[in-house]
């Protein structure tokens, strides 16, 4: 098989570019095509030598600004890369690289993080957030009523979709009609280990952005007297720290290399958002930390409650306060922990997404024969 890779636009190392690191080394040969790449904020992490980017990679500023280009320009980008040539195209996607044509005895497997967000049900945050004034605001939901139309067309175009949990599948049937098989995204859980002790702080690890409501955990951790540590960085870093106390401590951009310590010396993993999966609460279970989840998302399917944490059910101080007397007062067996999080291995997403393209795979050349 000749396969390709397309992902949406790296400029930022998150989960979703974990995901493809993997596909990458699943599939050793196989050229990854992108819209832009950034290559001051992904430090090396891919090898540029695979990496077929864009014309939107020579627009100037494109690279930092892409999100605020219009957005008739990206669908317009992807769908001229010209992929006649592989046998198989295999698209991780939280937005238009599953819009990609293909040739008819191409085999289009997509791996959707999340329908188009801001297109559906985010689109009126999107709406606030990205133009709050002026004319931009009065003609943004016009753009994105177009956008609307070409994301579902485009997510018609793949033969097989998979998705990360059963919360995304449910929401890529609602809006693209289509059925979608759960593979985990993988877990790099050999890079941690267990410590039975803590260091009595609690630990956030997260993108500094307002729907991860970090200031609860602020506002909660302030108020109970109990140390909080967070790691990350974003546009509301500023804001947090004007709220934050002597019990709060930000640590900044952390190297996954010196993540594990901070895990292992902590109480547990503060999860106070919905997400659609949450990759931290099972590098939490990895080194044997229990997690205090929101009861929303993706966290409903990688916390078991009374195993690996507890949930609250509001995102309101008295909820959270009242999850973390409930886990200060239960002990939480770190080998139990851990081995819920095995389950989520990196080599065990990759024999699954295999298992599926070789499979799928075989099907199409028999059909076609």
């Amino acid at each position: 098989m000749r396969v390709a890779l397309i992902h949406d636009y790296l400029t930022h190392f998150g989960g979703a570019e974990r995901v493809l690191n993997a596909l990458m080394d699943l599939y050793p040969n196989a050229p990854v095509y992108t819209l832009v790449y950034d290559k001051e904020r992904m430090e090396k992490r891919f090898d540029e030598s695979r990496l077929r980017t864009s014309w939107l990679q020579k627009i100037p500023g494109a690279r930092r600004a892409h999100r605020y280009y219009p957005l008739a320009l990206m669908p317009l980008a992807v769908e001229q890369f010209d992929l006649r040539q592989y046998d198989v195209v295999l698209s991780a996607s939280h937005s238009f690289s599953k819009g990609v044509i293909t040739a008819p005895g191409t085999l289009h497997i997509t791996y959707c993080f999340t329908p188009t967000r801001y297109a559906w049900d985010d689109s009126h945050r999107y709406v606030r957030e990205f133009s709050p004034r002026g004319m931009m605001r009065g003609l943004a939901p016009a753009a994105l009523s177009y956008l609307r139309m070409w994301d579902y067309a485009a997510a018609q175009r793949a033969d097989v979709y998979l998705t990360l949990s059963e919360y995304v599948a449910r929401r890529i049937a609602k809006y693209y009609h289509r059925q979608a098989r759960v593979i985990p995204p993988p877990v790099d859980v050999e890079a941690f280990s267990v410590r039975q002790d803590h260091d009595d702080y609690y630990l956030i690890v997260s993108r500094l952005v307002p729907y991860k409501r970090i200031e609860l955990a602020i506002q909660v951790s302030e108020k109970m007297g109990r140390k909080l540590k967070i790691v990350g960085t974003g546009p509301e870093e500023e804001l947090l720290r004007r709220q934050a106390g002597k019990w709060t401590e930000f640590l900044g951009f952390v190297a996954d290399e010196k993540l594990p310590k901070l895990y292992q010396g902590a109480r547990a993993l503060l999860f106070p958002q919905e997400e659609d999966f949450g990759i931290t609460p099972l590098e939490a279970a990895a080194s044997g930390k229990p997690t205090v989840a929101f009861r929303a998302g993706g966290a409903l399917e990688t916390v078991r409650e009374g195993e690996t944490g507890v949930f609250f059910d509001q995102q309101s101080a008295e909820s959270l306060i009242a999850a973390l007397g409930e886990l200060e007062s239960r002990r939480w067996p770190a080998k139990v922990i851990r081995e819920h999080a095995l389950r989520y291995r990196r080599s065990a997403f990759m024999e699954a997404i295999d298992e599926v393209v070789q499979r799928e795979w075989e099907n199409k050349v028999l059909h076609w024969a």
